[in-house]
């Protein structure tokens, strides 16, 4: 319990620090802020490390795409991911809720970073320029966009059908895909309390390039990836 205190007060504080610091960055090129992002993703490590004794392990970064545009399509189990994917890919670009634009100060590096956001279950003009955006931002940078295709945190026993929206956005880009494993769960769950002395594994699995069709491309993405999982579980 003590442990799991310290790990939210510390981490927590250190998030809000850096976001101190890198308010001026907000009126500054987007490059600096995402230096800020990349090293909010070395933090998390660092408090995982050092409060929870969680050991942090990396498989397959030969599988990376290199001298290609592709997008990442990661297994969602914690926030773990969202702040530790900057530290192994470059400056990533997410897709998360609507909701979370409105945190203060947060929300404001989520706008400057290029984060793209959407309204589950609703019809908006937003929604319907997702694709769009996500297109733009795929043509005109280096920058991968990371998409969960679970849609939401899930707890590690749990398996849903994945979102056809992957679906679209392989088809739309007609790019590779990069699948990413993560067990973030079993230390740092959706719900309840952190773990300690345990291990996060990172697996990145090989590429599924852009040759099959929507559905095709949906089940073997969800084959590959909860294969993985239920092997690191």
């Amino acid at each position: 319990m003590l442990k799991n205190f310290l790990f939210s007060f510390i981490f927590f504080s250190g998030i809000i620090l850096i976001s101190i610091i890198f308010l001026p960055a907000l009126i500054l090129p987007q490059t600096v802020i995402l230096f800020g992002g990349k090293l909010m993703g070395h933090w998390a490590g660092l408090c995982l490390k050092v409060i929870l004794s969680t050991k942090i392990e990396i498989i397959g970064k030969e599988n990376i795409l290199k001298n290609e545009k592709f997008f990442i399509a990661s297994s969602h189990q914690s926030m773990f991911e969202t702040f530790y994917l900057q530290t192994i890919f470059n400056s990533p670009v997410f897709i998360l809720k609507k909701e979370l634009l409105s945190i203060p100060i947060f929300g404001w590096y989520l706008k400057k970073i290029g984060s793209i956001s959407i309204q589950r279950s609703k019809v908006t003009k937003e929604n319907l320029n997702f694709f769009s955006d996500i297109h733009k931002i795929s043509k005109n940078s280096n920058r991968p966009v990371v998409i969960f295709p679970q849609g939401t945190r899930v707890n590690p026993n749990e398996f849903p059908p994945f979102k056809k929206g992957v679906g679209r956005i392989y088809e739309e880009l007609k790019i590779s895909c990069q699948p990413i494993v993560i067990n973030s769960g079993s230390v740092w769950p959706k719900n309840g309390p952190k773990q300690s002395n345990k291990k996060i594994t990172i697996s990145i699995l090989t590429p599924i390039n852009y040759k099959e069709t929507q559905n095709e491309f949906i089940k073997n993405l969800e084959e590959k990836i909860y294969k993985e999982l239920k092997k690191l579980n």
